[in-house]
């Protein structure tokens, strides 16, 4: 990608300002103390996500208790300890599906298969336990599921109400959980511990500022339309994918980004853009400068005007306008109407009726 003579990469750098619309936004970068604005005519959204780094089950207070990429770093480097250790617990939905955190971060189970199956290749002696909720190992991941049932892993449930609980005594690990099925407490003393934690969104906050583009509670972009536009928002030009949209597995991330680069470049194929007529436009004589409808807009479409005749008068650029009528409704000088929606269409639809 660095060499790659089409791309641009902005190293350390933070994007600072965002203007304009489809085919001609200005995004300002900064980086290494000078600020550079680039000129494009669509963007795409793919800030990712990351580890959620948890409170609880005594993480930080052990080396052996670690996080999923904590263990798949020591995977990645044949960590000879790990061919020592008798026993290992996986503890599912760390800081997922929870009141702070309602959501399942779906790649999580699988994760957890694969590194319990990749432990027992290393030591097959070595007993593998996983507490799970709910196991969301879905599709063609049931056999991976499947394949670590038959290589003794072992999969205990457990309940929100009656979560494990993880102590360190005497420089051991001590893990305490209810079993279901049994209706009693189990204590398992194993050499590692491995918290399944959340995918928790990138910076998602200033961007969905500068786009004027939507997040949802838990920090994720929100797309336009969950079946007909899956990869566009409601602002024309700026496309997501990847864990910016919501936690999935890599193969998800790669086909929605292969969407979305697609989509992008239906607009930048064409010479011009049409849009649809429904605007509002302002009448500068009886505008009031009051910046009511500056404010109040979602997309950021209508601005003040700089020079000329009518500095000061608010305009509205019919590329960004989606025809809600907020601004219409809204203004005191009823000096913005929305075009196919003026008033006295809106009577002879009453007369009619």
């Amino acid at each position: 990608v660095l060499s790659h003579p089409d791309i641009t990469v902005h190293l350390q750098s933070k994007v600072t300002g965002v203007e304009g619309f489809v085919g001609n936004f200005k995004t300002t970068v900064q980086g290494g103390g000078e600020a550079q604005v680039l000129e494009h005519g669509v963007a795409i959204v793919a800030t990712g996500g990351r580890e959620f780094r948890p409170q609880e089950y005594s993480y930080g207070k052990h080396p052996r208790i670690v996080s999923h990429q904590e263990l798949d770093e020591r995977l990645r480097e044949n960590d000879p300890s790990l061919k020592t250790i008798e026993s290992a617990v996986f503890i599912q939905c760390v800081g997922s599906r929870e009141p702070d955190r309602p959501y399942c971060s779906r790649v999580c189970c699988t994760h957890s298969v694969k590194s319990a199956l990749h432990l027992k290749t290393i030591n097959p002696d070595m007993d593998v336990y996983v507490l799970y909720r709910d196991m969301r190992t879905y599709g063609e991941r049931e056999l991976l599921y499947m394949e670590a049932r038959k290589a003794g892993v072992i999969f205990i449930r457990y309940n929100l109400d009656r979560k494990p609980q993880v102590h360190v005594v005497n420089g051991k690990l001590r893990v305490e959980a209810f079993e279901n099925i049994l209706q009693r407490p189990i204590v398992l003393e194993p050499g590692l511990v491995t918290l399944a934690t959340a995918v928790v969104p990138g910076a998602t906050e200033e961007l969905s500022q500068f786009f004027k583009v939507p997040v949802n509670s838990e920090g994720f972009f929100i797309e336009a339309h969950a079946k007909l536009r899956p990869v566009e928002f409601a602002t024309d030009g700026v496309f997501l994918c990847g864990l910016a949209h919501s936690p999935k597995a890599v193969d998800e991330s790669i086909a929605q980004a292969q969407a979305a680069a697609s989509r992008a470049s239906t607009f930048l194929a064409k010479d011009k853009i049409q849009f649809a007529g429904t605007v509002a436009v302002t009448n500068p004589s009886l505008c009031s400068s009051c910046g009511t409808c500056v404010a109040i807009c979602p997309f950021g479409a209508p601005k003040f005007t700089e020079s000329g005749r009518d500095a000061g008068k608010a305009e509205i650029n019919p590329a960004i306008c989606k025809g809600c009528g907020l601004c219409v409704a809204s203004c005191r000088s009823g000096a913005i109407r929305l075009r196919g929606f003026d008033d006295a269409q809106i009577f002879a639809m009453i007369d009619n009726i």
